[in-house]
């Protein structure tokens, strides 16, 4: 059977990787994307599951499902605009589709997506964590961008129904999860200086977050984490619910490695039991 052996949590913000190529490897971002990279890599896992949050790249209004597996051979990406390299990335169609069924026979409603690229929420990420690609993915696409978007408590579901779906995988595989997004972030709105692009209008929420991420505080999370709560962080706020669903998959434990980012309204972390 599949066995899930750690799981990793970061930002991906898109200006990163060519932040990192100018400033060097000792700037902030590339010590913290390091530390996390140093514990995927002391697990080795052969699949990631990757709980994501699109940003109308892709998917759009005329479909945009609330929760969704994708499932194929290979993916491209980035598939928006930003400063960094494009990639062909391996996908393990086979976890994607048993995870697809396991979820709807277990009651909880999966779309399924077939033809698709990623956008820098994924590749970001990637770009530092697995710079060869090649680790397989299985992305798990959360809307928590675009209202309505979906509770915590059921984020929390989802992430445990995607669990139980890798552990009853027939395959002898370790698997990682992997959560990318921010806790507090405004893109373009109205709770950002005038002036600038982009802001974060709530950095004391990202450091209860990540207090509570600390402390294994998961049911103070799901209570404290709102969607009024989240979007008073910002537009971007439901990011959060990404993070939410990983530890849904990992429940109660404490982070081998947390840190947060001068300033910003994420963090880096990473959970491991061996």
């Amino acid at each position: 059977m599949a066995e899930i052996v750690a799981s990793f949590g970061v930002p991906h913000t898109p200006n990163f990787p060519e932040l990192v190529r100018t400033k060097g490897p000792d700037c902030e971002v590339a010590r913290l994307f390091a530390g996390v990279t140093e514990n995927l890599e002391a697990v080795q896992p052969d699949i990631l599951v990757v709980f994501d949050s699109d940003h109308l790249n892709t998917f759009f209004m005329n479909n945009l499902p609330t929760f969704s597996v994708g499932i194929a051979d290979q993916v491209a990406g980035p598939n928006d605009l930003t400063k960094m390299p494009s990639y062909d990335v391996p996908m393990n169609a086979g976890l994607g589709a048993h995870v697809f069924e396991k979820c709807i026979r277990g009651g909880f409603d999966l779309a399924r997506t077939e033809e698709f690229g990623i956008d820098h929420s994924i590749m970001v990420p990637l770009h530092f964590l697995t710079p060869k690609m090649n680790v397989p993915i299985v992305p798990i696409f959360i809307n928590g961008l675009v209202p309505p978007i979906p509770g915590a408590k059921r984020c929390y579901a989802l992430g445990q129904a995607i669990r139980a779906a890798v552990e009853s995988w027939p395959k002898n595989m370790r698997v990682a999860i992997l959560a990318s997004g921010s806790f507090s972030l405004e893109i373009g709105g109205p709770r950002i200086k005038p002036g600038e692009r982009s802001g974060v209008p709530d950095i004391g929420w990202s450091d209860r977050v990540r207090d509570h991420l600390e402390n294994a505080r998961v049911n103070d999370l799901l209570e404290e984490a709102t969607i009024a709560r989240m979007r008073k962080a910002g537009n971007i706020g439901g990011e959060l619910l990404n993070w939410i669903a990983m530890l849904g998959v990992i429940g109660e434990r404490k982070p081998r490695f947390l840190e947060g980012h001068e300033g910003q309204g994420h963090a880096f972390g990473a959970w491991r039991w061996d």
